[in-house]
């Protein structure tokens, strides 16, 4: 778990970088086997939802994370696996639309990354 709070906190950097919008993370170690933590965010538009994703994949390729998955590459949404932490970068609409922070209500929100 303490491997998957360093990845969340690259993951975070690595947003915060690229000026992400709404950076939330979120523990779902109790109500999901899917992953420990997802790490959700938005961009204000397509080219800064994929600037948003490429850094993100290359600080955690730097700190020894490969991308397990990735589905979408700019734009609404995209998902990016790295195990034990999910990434989910949007635009602003699809953001509010999907609403992710609600459907996992259930996780704990992490503060001070």
């Amino acid at each position: 778990m303490e491997q998957a709070l360093e990845m969340a906190r690259i993951v975070c950097r690595a947003l915060e970088d690229k000026k992400g919008e709404d950076v939330k993370v979120l523990d779902i170690s109790k109500v999901s086997v899917m992953a420990d933590y997802f790490v959700i965010a938005n961009g204000s538009n397509d080219s800064q939802v994929r600037a948003l994703v490429e850094n993100v994949d290359e600080k955690m390729q730097e700190a020894g994370y490969a991308l397990k998955q990735q589905e979408g590459k700019g734009g609404a949404w995209v998902l990016m696996d790295y195990g034990d932490v999910i990434v989910h970068v949007f635009d602003r609409e699809n953001r509010l639309f999907y609403n992710l922070e609600r459907i996992w209500s259930d996780g704990i929100v992490v503060e001070n990354l």
